[in-house]
């Protein structure tokens, strides 16, 4: 199964590839990822595009810390409503369990370990992949921005008591030192961050404890993210199709396969991509026609239709009158009826 991350992991990354003389767009398209997501925070990607993506600017640029330098420029702001709530907890100690708690909803494939003992508390990155062990840059991202989260919670004078990173030592160990500011072991067990069991119970001044109860009941209410094809090409479809760009090409580049590979999954759960289509039109159809001012045709253009009076046949057929009718109340049908997959 494909894992997905917030596209907002991205947001900076054409300021940190144009730095070192790169091409952003280029390097996107070369690793197919779609490049209406460095506009979009929250349309998700496939993690497996973003960690070639990540690779192959390292190499092409020769910045072996091109993914710390990503996370140098990253924040709780990138990280949505999992930043929101890790910054309302009342201590670090807390801001660092909710984050391990609820990384998942940011990163399908990202897990945090946080092991507490009487001098020092370890937190552990594992990020899931076909290998053992996650590509260099990626670890370097992600590690770093666990790293930048902390320091945002302290202030620029904080820094770890150690950071492990499994891999052998780059040729320039100095952009690590200059980042981290502490000891960095290379070639070690796991891929960490060591800091004192005193920096968890620092107070956060900015919290809100009924802030951070709303978001917290908020988060738990929407954090079962889709497992099985279906529900994942539902959930592409369903963002896609609020943008207007919604095709099935589109969908394949967000979890990095082919269009044959959706339907082939999707055939397997008795259901195809024209009846997850066709079922987000319906439900977004209605919201956009309560616009009595909103064009039929730019309606019509962003589900994806060739024409208005594609879309009107298909409105019919759907709902059992016309728009028009619809728009003055006529509700031949309280639901609409479910797509048959094709």
């Amino acid at each position: 199964m494909t894992d997905l991350i917030r596209s907002a992991g991205l947001s900076c990354y054409p300021e940190v590839a144009r730095s070192l003389g790169l091409d952003p767009n280029q390097i996107m398209r070369k690793v197919r990822l779609p490049l209406a997501c460095l506009d979009r925070p929250d349309v998700p990607i496939a993690v497996t595009g973003l960690r070639r993506l990540l690779e192959l600017s390292a190499k092409a640029s020769g910045a072996q810390d091109f993914g710390l330098r990503l996370a140098e420029r990253g924040g709780l702001t990138n990280f949505g409503t999992v930043g929101l709530i890790v910054r309302e907890q009342a201590t670090v100690g807390e801001a660092i369990e909710a984050f391990s708690r609820f990384i998942h909803l940011h990163h399908d494939g990202m897990r945090l370990d946080v092991a507490r003992g009487r001098q020092t508390v370890t937190i552990t990155l594992h990020l899931r992949g076909r290998q053992p062990r996650a590509a260099r840059q990626s670890i370097d991202m992600a590690l770093g921005s666990v790293h930048r989260i902390i320091q945002s919670l302290f202030g620029s004078d904080w820094r770890p008591l150690e950071v492990h990173l499994h891999y052998p030592p780059p040729h320039d160990r100095k952009p690590y030192r200059d980042f981290f500011r502490c000891r960095v072991t290379f070639n070690a067990d796991d891929d960490a961050i060591v800091l004192s069991a005193h920096d968890m119970e620092r107070r956060i001044p900015s919290a809100h404890p009924l802030i951070a109860d709303y978001l917290r009941k908020r988060i738990e209410a929407i954090e079962s993210r889709p497992r099985n094809w279906e529900e994942r090409v539902d959930e592409v479809v369903r963002t896609l199709l609020a943008r207007g760009d919604c095709t099935v090409e589109r969908v394949a580049e967000h979890l990095a396969c082919t269009r044959r590979t959706i339907h082939r999954h999707l055939a397997a759960s008795a259901t195809s991509f024209s009846a997850i289509l066709d079922a987000q039109r319906a439900d977004l159809v209605v919201q956009l026609i309560e616009d009595p001012d909103r064009p039929l045709a730019d309606i019509a253009m962003q589900l994806g239709f060739s024409a208005q009076s594609a879309m009107a046949r298909w409105f019919r057929g759907r709902f059992g009158c016309t728009i028009t009718a619809w728009r003055r109340g006529v509700r031949p049908l309280t639901e609409p009826p479910a797509a048959t997959a094709a």
